[in-house]
């Protein structure tokens, strides 16, 4: 798929930029984040994020994938208490990808940050793949990011989505099962959800 025009409301591009800071605590590490207008929860980590970070369980996985990354939540944190993990970042959003650089020098984190409309510009698989997917760019972009990441996955690799039972979960978990066979549900708390194939 590349329809990029999904996006266009949804970037928020023209927005002006007044960047601000806040710490995230996840395991023992203070996190320094900085957000801005135009990108995802920009005043702190989301609810269904740390909802994800709280359940998501790396061993001896050894590369990941944060696709929709924003300023990088899930590539940023899962990186610093698993430091053997090899992280990809993308989006497609510039100053969130920005933000994401940033965020990942000023917390010591050594990521590969790029732009990609989904899996676009992604080459290789992976262990791990991790998403909060952009529900408001369109059931089609999250659809898409759940059936093509089988493409990129390694054997026995894991995707993990977070998603919110009002902005399509089940639908999700039908298509995620229609495409691997399985999904299970991590974890059901308010109307978050957290599953993994």
């Amino acid at each position: 798929m590349n329809n990029h025009n999904l996006f266009l409301d949804f970037i928020n591009t023209d927005l002006k930029s007044e960047q601000s800071q806040f710490i995230f605590r996840f395991h023992k590490y203070d996190l320094l984040f900085t957000s801005d207008n135009g990108v995802f929860s920009k005043n702190m980590i989301d609810y269904g994020s740390r909802v994800l970070l709280d359940n998501i369980e790396i061993t001896n996985e050894k590369t990941l994938l944060d696709v929709g990354c924003g300023y990088g939540t899930f590539g940023i944190c899962l990186n610093k208490v698993y430091s053997h993990l090899n992280v990809d970042m993308v989006d497609v959003n510039d100053r969130a990808l920005e933000l994401a650089k940033l965020n990942a020098k000023n917390n010591n984190i050594h990521a590969n940050i790029y732009k990609s409309f989904i899996y676009e510009n992604v080459q290789g698989s992976y262990d791990v793949i991790v998403t909060n997917p952009p529900v408001r760019a369109g059931k089609e972009v999250v659809t898409t990011i759940l059936q093509e990441s089988i493409e990129h996955l390694n054997e026995n690799g894991s995707l993990w989505v977070i998603l919110q039972k009002k902005q399509g979960a089940p639908s999700a978990k039908k298509k995620m099962e229609e495409v691997f066979g399985n999904c299970e549900i991590v974890k059901e708390i308010r109307d978050i959800t957290c599953y993994i194939v």
